[in-house]
This record gives C-alpha cells, sequence and structure tokens, in this order.
C-alpha cells in the first residue's frame, strides 16, 4: 500500500509544533492521539452555531437532537451494530463504573466475577470495588515471558458461580491484541456476561461487535481523533434488562437509558467527526483491502478500511522499531512473541536508567513518550516493575513517520552510551 503520510499529517496542526528546535514526534498516542482540523472544525461549530439542551421546539435545540442522533448512527457504524446499542458517555472509566454498579444491582455476596492482570485500571477498579458488596473477584494471570493472557486460567476460573467476565482487547501497557473472540465464547458457553474494554484497540483495528458476540463493549474518541468522550455498545436487549443508575423520570429503554444529564454535545459532535474522519482514510485506500471488505458497504465499509489501512502503514514501522531496539544494549522490550498479533505501541526498559529518564532524555529533543505503568498497574506490577518506574511506551499513529522513528532510535542509543 502506497501509503501518504505526508498529507496525513498536513490534516493535524499540531504536527507545526516545535520543541528546542526539534519538530515535535508526537509517540504519545496511546494515551490520546492528535485531533485533525476538521474534528476541531466540527466542536468550534457546534459551539457556535448549534450550542443547546435536547427536546426544544426551536432550531439549535433541534439541531443538536438531530446532531445526537446522526452521531448515534456514526458509531452504530464503527462497532457494527444498531444506533439503539450506542451510549454516550463521559469517559470509559465512567461509563465502566457505571455498568458495573447496575450490574452490581443484581449480584450477590458470593457471585463470581473475572477480571485479568493484563487490564487498565479502567477494568479493573470498577470491578474490584463491588469486593465490598461480597462479590468475588478473580484475576486471570498472563504469561510474564510473552505477555498474553494465560487462556487456560481464563477458562479455569469460569464456574456457576461466575456472573461476569470484564476482559480488554488489547494492552495499552504492551500491545498485545487478546483473543477475546474466544474469550467471548468461552464465558457465554459458561452463562457468563462479557464486557469487552476496546479503549487501547480501538485505534488499531477494525470492531465487529456481533462478530465478537460480546454484550458489553467501551472505547473512548480521543484515542482515535476525537474528543474525551466515552462510548458504550450494548447489546440491546441486555441494557433493556439491566437497572442502569439514573434518575426516575429519565428514559428507561435503549439507548437513552444509561446516559445521565446533560451530554457533552460539542465533544460527541467531534467525535461523529472523527468517524468520518477515518471513513476517508477508508474511502482514499479502501481498493488495497477488497477481499477484506467483502459484504461491507456505505460507511461502515470505509470504516473498516480506513483502520484497515492504518494498520497497513503502522504495522511494518513497528517491527522496524522492535528490531533496532532489541539490538540496543541494555534494552529490554515487553510484549508478545514476534508473530503474536499486537498494536503499534511498544514498551521497554533500559538498564541503569528509568523510564523518567528516557522519557526526559527524548522529550528534550522534541520525541513524546509516555514513562510509568499508564493505569496497567496490575501488569506492571507482576512483572516486577513498579518500584524502578514501570515502562517506556513509543505508541504510533497514522501521522508519525520512519524518520521519527529512526530520530528515536538514535537518541536512545545515544543514551545507552552514557
Amino acid at each position: 500500500m502506497k501509503y501518504d503520510v505526508e498529507a496525513m499529517r498536513k490534516q493535524f496542526p499540531a504536527m507545526e509544533r516545535k520543541i528546542n528546535g526539534y519538530p515535535a514526534a508526537y509517540l504519545d498516542g496511546p494515551g490520546g492521539t492528535q485531533v485533525p482540523q476538521r474534528v476541531i472544525d466540527k466542536v468550534v461549530d457546534y459551539l457556535t452555531w448549534h450550542n443547546c439542551n435536547i427536546h426544544g421546539a426551536f432550531a439549535t435545540s433541534i439541531e443538536t437532537d438531530d446532531m445526537l442522533m446522526e452521531t448515534r448512527k456514526a458509531f452504530a457504524d464503527f462497532f457494527g451494530c444498531s444506533w439503539e446499542e450506542v451510549s454516550f458517555g463521559a469517559n470509559s472509566t465512567t461509563i465502566n463504573f457505571n455498568l458495573s454498579s447496575a450490574i452490581a444491582r443484581d449480584l450477590k455476596p458470593g457471585d463470581e466475577v473475572i477480571i485479568t492482570d493484563i487490564d487498565h485500571e479502567c477494568n479493573r477498579g470498577p470491578w474490584e470495588m463491588l469486593e465490598e458488596r461480597g462479590i468475588i473477584i478473580h484475576n486471570v494471570k498472563v504469561d510474564l515471558e510473552k505477555c498474553i493472557i494465560d487462556m487456560e486460567d481464563f477458562k479455569s476460573k469460569l464456574n456457576d458461580k461466575t456472573k461476569v467476565a470484564a476482559f480488554n482487547y488489547a494492552s495499552n501497557g504492551v500491545g498485545t491484541v487478546s483473543d477475546v473472540k474466544a474469550m467471548v465464547a468461552m464465558a457465554h458457553e459458561a452463562g457468563v456476561l462479557t464486557i469487552v474494554d476496546a479503549v487501547h484497540y480501538a485505534l488499531h483495528g477494525p470492531i465487529d461487535v456481533k462478530d465478537l458476540d460480546t454484550d458489553f463493549l467501551f472505547c473512548s474518541a480521543y484515542k482515535f481523533f476525537g474528543p474525551h468522550i466515552g462510548v458504550l455498545y450494548s447489546k440491546k436487549e441486555k441494557l433493556e434488562g439491566l437497572r442502569t443508575i439514573k434518575v426516575k423520570e429519565q428514559d428507561d429503554f435503549a439507548p437513552y437509558k444509561f446516559e445521565t444529564g446533560t451530554l457533552n454535545h460539542e465533544g460527541i459532535a467531534g467525535a461523529a467527526e472523527a468517524i468520518e474522519f477515518i471513513a476517508s482514510i477508508g474511502e482514499t485506500y479502501g481498493s488495497e483491502f477488497e477481499k477484506e471488505l467483502k459484504g461491507f458497504s456505505g460507511r461502515r465499509r470505509n470504516v473498516v478500511a480506513g483502520m484497515l489501512a492504518l494498520e497497513a502503514y503502522e504495522q511494518p514501522i513497528t517491527a522496524h522499531f522492535i528490531d533496532e531496539l532489541e539490538r540496543i544494549p541494555g534494552v529490554r522490550v515487553y510484549g508478545p512473541p514476534k508473530g503474536y498479533p499486537r498494536t503499534s505501541t511498544v514498551s521497554f526498559t533500559m538498564k541503569n536508567k528509568s523510564p523518567r529518564e528516557v522519557a526526559e532524555y527524548l522529550a528534550d529533543r522534541g520525541i513524546f513518550v509516555w514513562d510509568g505503568d499508564f493505569y496497567a498497574s496490575k501488569l506492571v506490577r507482576v512483572l516486577g516493575l513498579r518500584e524502578s518506574g514501570g515502562l517506556v511506551r513509543v505508541g504510533l499513529a497514522p501521522y508519525n513517520t520512519m524518520e521519527e522513528i529512526d530520530r528515536t532510535l538514535k537518541a536512545i542509543r545515544e543514551l545507552a552510551e552514557k
């Protein structure tokens, strides 16, 4: 695929920034991507011309109602579902707290919930809080050499007391993409409700909730070019049967029964435009994926094509980065083995250098990377890295270039020699 990264970069105003004379290299995407101009414009347009609350008889209110409906339809194409299965929230952590609290209303002491050691705290914390109600929380182990979920351990923890299995699609800590379809199938065979945290995965591949067959899935738009809002997919019948946390007079049917108070309308308008941005990438490169796109049509086809195109660009650069990192003395890369599904997120440590030292050294040279545990706290703890400062995390987005990766490698080599 002949990918035009310069044309992509021109759509992001942030690419013009310089740090200490260096062009800024935004390798911090796993914490939130930069935003294209069209998304910024959509937020400004909403606040300028359409800003209002819902269900009024006048123009701006009607326009807001229409915008919310159109955004639900856009995310339906993103997830591969019906608009009635799309709900909005403040962010994924808040969504999961509200979801777990609603589910917990029908749980009793002794009931069990499964989470995993590779999960973000967004997916762990809300379930762990239920221990105070007598709910038993089981943690699925991770193969520490391969940084992948121990599927036998997952299967062994499913029993007739298990009510919920919650796990991530991909690890924001080390990039591992898990076999969530198999995990959902195992859980459903045991009669267990499934929740998938797709926050990290959502930038790195198409999502098909019907193929996964999960009951719930959530993500955050700021991870894929949008503003800071969270989005929830729910099987309609599962949400209809849920006693959600809401005010008495709120609509008690899907998708509205999950939403509380006035939503972030400008953020939702921008999130819809982020979907359109991904679809525009698919329009440009869709002809490269005719086989994969068989059976898809309209905006859903373009969204899937867009996600496939982004990964087709990022994965070879990621492989190059890992190969070169592993050649640097004192560097250890953490993540799944070669050939195992992964995102374009790479985490590592350096001998005799803390992750913060590495991040600061790179930051001085205009290279933005994360250090610490990124709220993948349990994973970093079981890897034995918590006390030494965690990991250095580099994440690619479609505006990153091979030149930026080579700049980063050069700086890491220089630091390794100090």
